[in-house]
């Protein structure tokens, strides 16, 4: 995919980008919509196999944060088109690039998924302050920005199932 992203890099970016900026910042921006879809996918997951006595609290929460989650992912991909970036393609290849991990238990109780999910949200604002470094030094500036609204999210939400499961 590496050699396939600067290929595809036009000789000047639509957002003027030399070819090196683009794929460094597509290099930087595609496990993130590959991570934005696998911790969605596990926040539904989680969502619809909710249970216990906190069933409806839990089932709403993770709904709330399961649609924040997925409206990263178009502007993400979005973003990588705009400076002239190539991005992801498949199912094959968000698993192929994605950091956060799947659950295929059967049964997880509540309060491991919140644990898990909590967990999973801090990673995710790590990959994204590493991804904003990368951004921040090819002066993306408009990226830099979207970033820096998705770590507050992201911190939102980790906060909110730490305090969950206090």
């Amino acid at each position: 995919m590496a050699t396939e992203t600067l290929h595809n890099a036009n000789v000047t970016a639509p957002g003027g980008f030399s070819p090196e900026d683009v794929q460094s910042i597509t290099r930087a921006l595609n496990p993130l919509l590959a991570d934005v879809y696998a911790l969605y996918i596990k926040t539904k997951n989680f969502h619809w196999h909710m249970n216990g006595p906190h069933f409806r609290d839990y089932h709403l929460m993770l709904d709330e944060h399961a649609d924040q989650i997925f409206g990263i992912g178009d502007d993400i991909a979005e973003r990588v088109r705009k400076i002239g970036g190539t991005t992801l393609h498949s199912i094959g290849e968000i698993s192929n690039v994605k950091r956060i991990s799947d659950n295929d238990k059967a049964f997880v109780a509540a309060d491991e998924m919140l644990s898990e999910l909590e967990a999973d949200n801090r990673a995710f604002a790590d990959n994204l302050r590493a991804a904003h470094e990368t951004t921040s030094a090819a002066n993306d500036y408009a990226t830099t920005s979207l970033i820096e609204t998705w770590i507050d999210q992201a911190e939102r939400r980790a906060w909110f199932l730490y305090e969950t499961t206090r």
